[in-house]
């Protein structure tokens, strides 16, 4: 998808020197994907102290049922 971005050129110099990229697109494109999988890692986080946790249950068990 063709997108024209004003991108501070000093933070993609470095994405690409850090990410050994050969290009602006390649290191726009890690960035993004990086993003978005630390906010959903956010949104697991977010259920912790949420969800009933069973002390009994054994998942090596579960495991062995397969």
């Amino acid at each position: 998808m063709p997108t024209n971005l004003a991108l501070d050129d000093r933070l993609v110099a470095e994405a690409k020197r850090l990410g050994h990229h050969k290009s602006k697109r390649a290191a726009v494109n890690e960035a993004l994907a990086e993003y978005v999988a630390r906010r959903r890692q956010r949104g697991v986080m977010d259920l912790f102290g949420r969800v009933e946790w069973d002390p009994e249950y054994d998942y090596k068990a579960e495991r062995r049922r397969r």
